[in-house]
């Protein structure tokens, strides 16, 4: 089953709202700027998985009805998540995103710039126009873990001073902090209490630190079918759950070859073929995958204390999905 059938599976008992999501964030979008419109078009064109505004409903779903809360919540934290992909186009340096060219690689950084500030003021004002200030207090959390996670990961990377400890700690910032705010404000928006909004949000921890382990393996050509992988987190300099038990459990050939693709920047297919066998037989892969498993376990031990239902099987699904996946 691809990709694409798969998240239909699991849109099942939101299939509407997620329709009548479409609308509903592309008014949220509209400017009467028409330079800005005209992004706006674009950026809504080439969408990706919607994960995160699937969790919102589903979280919703799970003890009601969405509201127009919901909705709001939804278009809130799409609006966050695309501003924090402009915004990461800019610094990487990215030319495309999701096969598309990038906001800055058609509009010039300083265009990508003010379109994520532009983001970023839609989902407050979308926030304080719907009273919903539950839900920014939220978001606004969440922007905070994002920024400080990103500046401890160009900090650590650049002295190559990454422990498995940081590593978490970064990737629970960056990745797992927006994923936990989805679900928790899908139970804000159903007025759940907050112990539940609490373990929505841990739940939510959970998946995205299972999806960040798993983008390290697809990065490194383990589960991929998107071509020949890239190494592109070695090219970035970036520290990954398969490296960093590499360098600590590897044999010396596997730790100075390691750092010396690091010290390059740079990673060719036959490096790469090289990297995986040492990383396969150091038990970096199996090390990795293990702890993916691991959180995605947790996640789902955390669901079974909720509601039992077609939008727990579908939460279920999209957990299974987040680890199966192979792109």
């Amino acid at each position: 089953m691809n990709s694409a059938i798969a998240l239909q599976h699991i849109q099942a008992p939101i299939a509407q709202e997620m329709r009548d999501f479409e609308p509903f964030f592309a008014n949220s979008l509209k400017s009467e700027n028409g330079l800005l419109d005209k992004i706006s078009h674009y950026i809504i064109k080439r969408k990706g998985k919607q994960m995160r505004p699937m969790l919102v409903f589903l979280s919703a779903k799970l003890f009601q009805k969405p509201t127009e809360k919901t909705f709001v919540a939804a278009s809130l934290i799409e609006l966050l998540h695309t501003a924090t992909l402009v915004h990461d186009d800019v610094v990487d340096e990215a030319m495309t995103r999701r096969g598309f060219f990038s906001i800055n690689a058609l509009w010039k950084n300083k265009i990508a710039v003010l379109v994520g500030d532009y983001l970023l003021s839609k989902g407050l004002l979308i926030s304080v126009n719907n009273n919903a200030f539950d839900l920014l207090k939220i978001v606004a959390t969440a922007v905070q873990e994002i920024s400080e996670g990103e500046l401890l990961q160009q900090e650590k990377s650049r002295r190559m001073k990454v422990t498995e400890e940081i590593y978490y700690q970064i990737i629970r910032q960056k990745t797992a902090s927006l994923i936990g705010a989805c679900c928790q404000m899908g139970g804000a928006s159903a007025n759940v209490d907050a112990p539940t909004q609490d373990a929505l949000y841990q739940m939510g921890i959970n998946i995205g630190i299972a999806f960040q382990i798993k983008d390290d393996l697809l990065d490194l050509g383990f589960g991929a079918n998107i071509g020949k992988p890239t190494g592109g987190d070695i090219q970035e300099n970036k520290l990954t759950l398969p490296i960093l038990h590499a360098l600590q459990h590897g044999s010396k050939e596997t730790i100075a070859f390691i750092k010396l693709l690091l010290k390059n920047k740079s990673v060719g297919q036959k490096e790469l073929m090289v990297l995986q066998q040492r990383l396969m037989e150091c038990g970096s892969i199996a090390y990795a995958t293990e702890a993916m498993n691991q959180y995605a376990k947790n996640a789902q031990d955390i669901l079974a204390q909720f509601p039992q239902s077609d939008v727990s099987g579908s939460i279920h699904k999209l957990i299974q999905f987040t680890i199966e996946r192979d792109k």
